[in-house]
């Protein structure tokens, strides 16, 4: 039986498509090894977004490719967004590899194994498809892909490039996917896509993905639904009310502005402006919900007086939950040939007093929880201490609620309790089970 080992690399996208790969290849005969000494095959799912994205596939794929010393029978296979976009590049300089595939669906990666055919990319990228079979993931929580693929056209984004035009699934295939998914159960369904304001534009011709919450929230079950990925200037007052209403639903708002200067959002290609952006984020916070934003720092053109205004913007608006990046400079991006590029170093200081600032919001913010009753998904246990999340926390990304008191009973994982929250530190809760 033929063995084979997956590297995850890059955003939840990447997850979504290796767990129907996962499933397909099961189906064909292979046998999945978590030992990647052990495997026949190792597939690796790059990321190419940014430069340390980058330089991370670029690793993983010389570490895994070391391993063909001692298991001479093993093919190294990358394959994804980084491969899709510096194809040539790899099949030249890392001649070790065994094969190579760029975007593709994980259906046509699998017939292409089996008939033998390693090295495969189409210049238009294929980016969904046909979901009738696919792994359990062995989390109580999983992605699914509704869409991929952007027309956005940011400044500083090279994906519209190596992920072609947004492409939207059905709502029937999807809700097919989340009933099959919550019946193995799973107990929280994680939406994604490069933008989720952009679903159903293609195929519906309007954002569907309040129809999609709408069907969605009929299935049976009891289990969560998180929505990621919603661009500023196109998240409608139809998508945050979709969102408030339906209650499988999370509030929980996952909105990269990337920044808040005027100046500096107009070059970067963005329409919503400052003083709208905070219109925005009132209305999301009409009701109790938690935003989660990305920030970027160091965009050509970045004044002192525009970060600063970034970080009193932070401090004004106190996002429960905040990521930020360094600005890479990415070649077939409008942001590559813009003047007055920052230091590396400045970039790096920027970021760094960015984060200070947002963890003393946020510790402040998870103070207040504390006397508060939260709904938590119990995931696992670390010395005698259950750990799971509440509606503030995407898995990965965000924080945990950490459970001491619990009496003497044992508590089953991929269950829903209620924690009393009695402690709290910068980006965690802690808490005891509610009798």
């Amino acid at each position: 039986m033929k063995k084979f080992h997956i590297v995850k690399l890059g955003c939840p996208k990447n997850d979504a498509d290796m767990e129907i790969f996962k499933g397909l290849l099961q189906s064909k005969g292979y046998k999945y090894e978590s030992n990647p000494q052990l495997a026949n095959y190792i597939f690796i799912d790059t990321c190419g977004f940014i430069v340390e994205a980058k330089k991370e596939s670029i690793e993983a794929i010389f570490e895994y490719v070391s391993l063909k010393d001692n298991n001479k029978n093993l093919k190294v296979i990358p394959i994804g967004c980084l491969t899709q976009r510096y194809f040539d590049d790899i099949l030249k300089d890392i001649p070790e590899i065994d094969g190579l595939y760029g975007v593709l669906s994980p259906k046509t990666i699998v017939e292409k194994i089996e008939n033998g055919e390693y090295f495969f990319k189409r210049e238009i990228p294929e980016t969904l498809y046909d979901c009738k079979i696919r792994a359990i993931p062995d989390s109580h929580y999983a992605y699914v892909k509704i869409g991929d693929g952007c027309s956005r056209n940011c400044a500083f984004c090279s994906i519209p490039t190596f992920k072609g035009n947004p492409k939207s699934r059905s709502i029937e295939e999807i809700n097919e996917e989340v009933e099959f998914l919550v019946s193995k159960g799973v107990k929280e369904i994680i939406l994604v896509s490069q933008d989720n304001t952009l679903y159903g534009i293609d195929n519906y011709q309007k954002q569907a993905l309040p129809d999609l919450l709408d069907k969605l929230n009929t299935i049976k079950g009891k289990f969560w639904i998180r929505v990621m990925y919603l661009h500023p200037d196109f998240l409608s007052e139809e998508i945050i009310e979709s969102i408030h209403r339906n209650e499988k639903v999370l509030n929980y708002f996952d909105v990269p502005i990337q920044h808040i200067s005027d100046k500096i959002l107009q070059s970067m290609g963005r329409h919503k402006k400052r003083n709208e952006l905070i219109k925005l984020f009132e209305k999301i916070r009409k009701e109790p919900s938690a935003i989660r934003t990305t920030l970027m720092v160091g965009f050509p053109g970045e004044k002192a007086e525009d970060f600063e205004e970034l970080v009193d913007f932070v401090k004004e608006i106190k996002f429960e939950r905040m990521g930020s990046f360094i600005f890479s400079k990415e070649e077939n991006t409008k942001s590559f040939t813009l003047p007055e590029q920052i230091d590396e170093q400045i970039k790096k200081q920027r970021q760094n007093e960015l984060m200070t600032v947002q963890s003393e919001i946020s510790k402040n913010i998870m103070e207040k929880y504390i006397g508060e009753t939260l709904e938590v998904l119990l995931e696992e246990k670390e010395d005698n201490v259950y750990v799971g999340r509440s509606f503030l926390d995407a898995p990965e990304i965000d924080g945990n609620v950490y459970i001491k008191n619990f009496g003497d009973k044992e508590l089953t994982f991929g269950n829903f309790v209620k924690v009393t929250i009695t402690g709290s530190y910068e980006y965690d809760l802690e808490g005891e089970i509610v009798e």
